[in-house]
């Protein structure tokens, strides 16, 4: 199922594969723990009415980890496939790249972007039209891969070989995220990034594979070169 792209980082694999999306170990396994992960930081909504966008969003992944917390979830993703799926699960989709996103300025009291980053070859524009959707002393909520050697032999080397972790050819490593130049990027638009690294618990990781467990946790780590998360507030 898990197929090699033409060419790396091709989207229509994302329509091709759709049907794996809620598989909780299909070949987007790896998606489910990262939205965990995403979600404890986002906050309860601040107010009636607060909205969520959620760039990237895949086949809504995100949505059953916001339930109970108050907004409404638009999601943004060019696969119409996966746009179906997500709908199914609450979020009000929207089919559009995103570094052009069809919404207002200021709509949004969080924007997340999760997994995406690391598959736009504009960075600085993808920056831009986050920022240009938070409302004041709105969130911005980031998890991508980091451009390093390292990230390149673990995230794509060898991961893209291990089922389930990662599809074969998902990433082209010409655009794994420089985080000098996405903390830069975030800071011209007034947003302050912090930055952690994170990976999946091995011990979790181990049982999973047995099947003793039905999920694996993401755990902090001392080095952001690899997988990392990032976030920050845009002023008031």
């Amino acid at each position: 199922m898990s197929g090699t792209p033409e060419t790396p980082n091709d989207p229509a694999m994302y329509d091709r594969l759709a049907g794996e999306w809620w598989r909780p170990r299909g070949v987007f396994a790896m998606l489910h723990w990262l939205a965990a992960a995403r979600a404890e930081l986002i906050p309860e909504a601040p107010s009636d009415g607060a909205v969520l966008v959620d760039l990237g969003c895949g086949a809504g992944l995100l949505a059953p980890h916001l339930e109970g917390k108050g907004y409404t979830h638009i999601g943004v993703d060019l696969s119409g496939a996966s746009l179906k799926w997500a709908a199914e699960h609450g979020v009000h989709a929207v089919r559009a790249d995103v570094t052009a996103v069809p919404l207002a300025d200021e709509c949004a009291d969080v924007v997340v972007a999760g997994e995406i980053l690391e598959h736009v070859p504009d960075l600085p524009l993808a920056v831009a039209e986050a920022c240009r959707l938070l409302r004041p002393g709105g969130l911005l909520v980031i998890d991508t891969l980091a451009q390093t050697a390292l990230c390149r032999f673990l995230a794509i080397d060898v991961a893209e070989r291990i089922p389930r972790i990662a599809t074969r050819g998902v990433h082209d490593p010409a655009l794994l995220v420089d985080r000098e130049a996405l903390v830069n990027a975030c800071a011209e638009h007034g947003v302050r990034l912090t930055l952690r690294g994170i990976r999946p618990s091995l011990l979790d990781f181990g049982r999973w594979v047995l099947r003793r467990r039905s999920s694996v946790r993401m755990v902090p780590v001392p080095t952001t070169a690899v997988l990392f998360q990032a976030w920050g507030r845009i002023p008031r």
